[in-house]
């Protein structure tokens, strides 16, 4: 299993806790389908201003399979993709979307079961027009993503893993999943409660 791959193992709550808040996309990008499962792959960035969508829809000929297309848009008002442009994208390998705007047709995207992270549902479709130049450096749902990083997205969340530390991310995510999953829920009731009573007593709390 190569090591992006290995990232569809890993929790992005475990990914959380190692790289902190500003690799995680804020709570506006959510799965827009139920029971949607974790995705994980190399970015595939893409630039659309609000009200067009031209770029995305170029980029699902030109990412390659295994690519997470991510897109700064920032857009409410008008779908940046629609059923086709998912079943196109998805016909073609890529692993999900994860767009900071809305897309359509969610009935049918729900059906193929393409996962697709974004702000939500709009039934009005965006124009083509604006030409902007393909994995650049974007900044989604208020993080920066680079071609590459590595995107993990489940139910709790998207979180971007920057290329550089890809191999180290993952083996520090790695080896906290084997320690939790030694620990028994007494052993960590235990330690919990130390700790939260160290922190109290450090803070003058009495009781």
């Amino acid at each position: 299993m190569s090591s992006i791959a290995a990232f569809a193992n890993i929790p992005t709550t475990t990914l959380a806790d190692i790289l902190g808040h500003e690799q995680v996309m804020d709570i506006s990008i959510r799965p827009l389908w139920p029971s949607m499962p974790r995705i994980a792959g190399p970015a595939f960035t893409v630039q659309c201003p609000p009200g067009d969508n031209l770029m995305l829809h170029a980029a699902i000929h030109r990412a390659a399979p295994g690519s997470v297309i991510v897109v700064e848009s920032g857009d409410v008002d008008f779908a940046l993709a629609g059923g086709n442009v998912c079943a196109v994208a998805q016909r073609r390998g890529v692993v999900a979307f994860v767009a900071d705007g809305v897309i359509r047709d969610i009935d049918e995207v729900r059906e193929a079961r393409f996962p697709v992270h974004a702000r939500g549902v709009v039934p009005i479709p965006g124009s083509k027009k604006a030409v902007r130049p393909l994995n650049e450096p974007v900044r989604c749902a208020g993080v920066r993503v680079e071609a590459g990083d590595v995107v993990v997205a489940d139910e709790e969340g998207v979180v971007v893993v920057p290329a550089a530390r890809q191999e180290e991310v993952l083996r520090t995510a790695e080896a906290k999943l084997a320690k939790e999953a030694d620990q028994t829920l007494d052993a960590w009731e235990e330690a919990h409660r130390t700790r939260i009573d160290k922190i109290l007593a450090e803070s003058g709390f009495e009781s």
